[in-house]
């Protein structure tokens, strides 16, 4: 059974940084797509970055060159590096997976098979 377990969120100041990482646990497949979305209250989910097997990153316009998505294979995780952050990046960030696939991209949130619980980030001005 495939597990996803966010960590890493936390309340800052316009401006700082984080990094959030994703532990996956249970994964057979050899190939992969995993994304990191986030949702604000009383809106969509927002897919901010995606990676897959062939190292692939493709990011949202809202984070270009602010977030990076990278992944440690070792270690199962993955990890989102958020800097220069906005108010606007305050959410609920999750990290999603979908094996024996590669990434469209920033596929909707329903293209993802597995979830994690999120982690809040809160960003104030």
């Amino acid at each position: 059974q495939v597990q996803l377990v966010e960590s890493g969120g936390g309340s800052l100041q316009a401006g700082g940084s984080l990094r959030l990482s994703c532990a996956a646990s249970g994964y057979t497949s050899t190939r992969y797509c995993v994304a990191w979305f986030r949702q604000a209250p009383g809106k969509e989910y927002e897919g901010v970055a995606t990676i897959d097997t062939d190292g692939r990153t493709v990011y949202a316009d809202s984070v270009k060159g602010r977030f990076t998505i990278s992944g440690d294979n070792d270690k199962n995780t993955l990890y989102l590096q958020m800097n220069s952050l906005r108010p606007e990046d305050t959410g609920m960030y999750y990290c999603a997976a979908r094996g024996d696939s590669q990434c469209p991209n920033i596929p909707p949130a329903s293209f993802f098979i597995h979830w994690g619980r999120g982690t809040q980030v809160t960003v104030s001005s």
